[in-house]
């Protein structure tokens, strides 16, 4: 059994993020559940990871797909209950694995008892304790909003309670109103939030929205930068403000520093989503007091050329310790589609993984990466996503959410009904069943870079290693060195050659690579298009 007080675990350790309504269907209802991620334990151990990240399995209603909670302490029934989680976590743990639970704090559902007493539905002496749970203003003289904040699904971030006259904010959907955070009483309830999930065995948070906790005392309107375009999208509507009041106000930090204390008694990783694409505001985001790491989402937003592959590695520095490196998610289009698709967006985002597999902080790989996905296809009439309904991959969310592909057959073996989320067959080759006894398939790749990099980080030491990143064969090839560890990726589309020290020994190559077993290497090794290396010196 994992000790839940073990120190720093995290460090040198191995993510995998589960989006449960796409992982295993264990009841035939179409939907992703606690015991179908129950049901695939061995899979996960057998891929090495150390932690996994679920997401939310709360009660909802479902407008966000689990991001708009109800109750943060229980467990909704298409998901299964509590029982089910503990048995989940005591059998991951048997098996070396640790869960990590994600936390919705800036919003809750507007289902939720808080909001509901908020708007008086439970009386007065409830609408008087809750009212200030959340945020609510007068609209300005001349009607309308408050203020000029959009929300980042787009539309005004304020909707009004006709029933007061007052406008309540929500950065997200009308049915995710924003908590208030300058309200002691709301810290006092989250504290009891994460009491309870430690006390279950879970060993860390995944923070969601962690940089939008706290807003502007004053409410004051974002400085404006353009008037927004008939049509926009959420994200050139987002784009035409300077967000100096509605995300990143320093209070937030006090928050985690809370949390943290919380944490550091059980042991507990506390990370979050730290969506800044600058490595300024991301140490802004991470005080050495604060959260323990956040997601650096930049890789996430990248096309693929080693120019920018060296910005978003290099980049953070000294930070990068603090740093969850992740090369997809549930809110992006996968990195083989963003990466040119086919054969070779699959060969990149694997070189790219080796990197971030010997990277000073924690790689974390998205369900079906490992598989060598890219998005998946959903017919117009299939999409679901309310942010994203049209057809522009980058405004929805659908394709890197359909259902985990497992085996050939009737919807890839997620379930032996339709799906929530209706898209094409993955073809046989992508299905795990298919990769797990191919040696050159991407999971078993995955499985042997992971293996080396738990045997490596132990022999080696490297967690206390600093990075030192440089460029070789004239600037393509992106080279990490790290103690003994030297890690290579060739960005481009033909061989190149890099520079090795003497005597080095390969540790790891990806199918790409033509450069063998020989041993020692010779001091300049060629490298195919798009191949990676680990080796050790001497």
């Amino acid at each position: 059994m994992i000790s839940s007080s073990s120190e720093q675990w995290w460090a040198g350790a191995a993510g995998y993020q589960i989006y449960i309504r796409s992982f295993a269907d264990s009841n035939d209802d179409g939907v992703g559940d606690l015991e179908g991620i129950r049901s695939k334990l061995g899979y996960l151990s057998d891929l090495g990871v150390d932690f996994v990240w679920i997401t939310p399995f709360y009660p909802t209603p479902g407008d966000d797909w689990g991001y708009d909670v109800a109750d943060y302490c229980d467990v909704d029934p298409l998901f299964g209950d509590l029982d089910t989680f503990d048995r989940l976590v005591a059998e991951a743990h048997d098996r070396g694995i640790r869960i990590v639970t994600d936390l919705v704090p800036n919003h809750s559902s507007s289902s939720h008892r808080w909001f509901q007493a908020a708007l008086g539905n439970s009386g007065a002496a409830d609408r008087e304790r809750y009212r200030d749970y959340y945020i609510w203003r007068d609209p300005p003289p001349g009607g309308g909003p408050p203020n000029n904040w959009v929300g980042y699904f787009g539309g005004p971030a304020w909707t009004l309670d006709p029933d007061s006259g007052q406008y309540y904010l929500h950065l997200f959907l009308p049915s995710q109103p924003d908590l208030n955070w300058r309200n002691p009483a709301v810290g006092d309830e989250w504290e009891g939030i994460l009491r309870f999930w430690l006390d279950r065995g879970v060993s860390g948070f995944r923070v969601d929205v962690a940089g939008g906790l706290v807003k502007d005392a004053l409410l004051r309107s974002n400085p404006q930068l353009q008037p927004i375009p008939p049509g926009a999208s959420r994200w050139e509507q987002w784009d035409c403000f300077e967000h100096l009041h509605d995300v990143f106000q320093p209070e937030s930090q006090e928050v985690f520093r809370r949390w943290r204390a919380i944490c550091d008694r059980y042991g507990a990783f506390l990370h979050g989503e730290t969506y800044h694409l600058d490595p300024r505001g991301m140490d802004a985001l991470l005080p050495p007091d604060g959260m323990h790491g956040g997601y650096w989402f930049a890789p996430m937003h990248i096309e693929w050329s080693a120019d920018t592959l060296w910005e978003v590695l290099s980049g953070p520095g000294d930070l990068a310790d603090r740093l969850l490196w992740a090369a997809g998610s549930h809110d992006m289009p996968r990195a083989p589609t963003r990466f040119g698709g086919g054969e070779a967006g699959r060969e990149r985002t694997l070189a790219m993984n080796v990197l971030f597999a010997f990277a000073p902080g924690v790689p974390v790989l998205y369900q079906g990466e490992e598989l060598g996905l890219g998005d998946g296809h959903v017919a117009p009439e299939s999409k679901l996503d309310p942010v994203g309904p049209d057809s522009d991959v980058a405004a929805g969310r659908d394709g890197c959410r359909t259902p985990m592909p497992w085996m050939p057959g009737p919807f890839n073996g997620f379930s032996a009904v339709e799906p929530w989320l209706l898209s094409e067959p993955r073809p046989t080759e992508h299905t795990a069943a298919a990769q797990e006894d191919d040696e050159a398939s991407y999971l078993n790749s995955h499985r042997r870079l992971l293996a080396v990099r738990r045997r490596l980080f132990e022999t080696e030491g490297l967690a206390g290693e600093a990075a030192d990143w440089g460029r070789d064969g004239d600037g393509a090839v992106i080279v990490l060195r790290r103690g003994s560890v030297v890690a290579s990726a060739n960005t481009a589309d033909t061989e190149t050659t890099v520079q090795l020290p003497a005597g080095s020994e390969l540790m790891y190559e990806t199918p790409a690579s033509t450069c063998g077993a020989s041993a020692p290497l010779p001091a300049q090794v060629r490298l195919a298009p798009r191949s990676a290396i680990v080796c050790r010196t001497n």
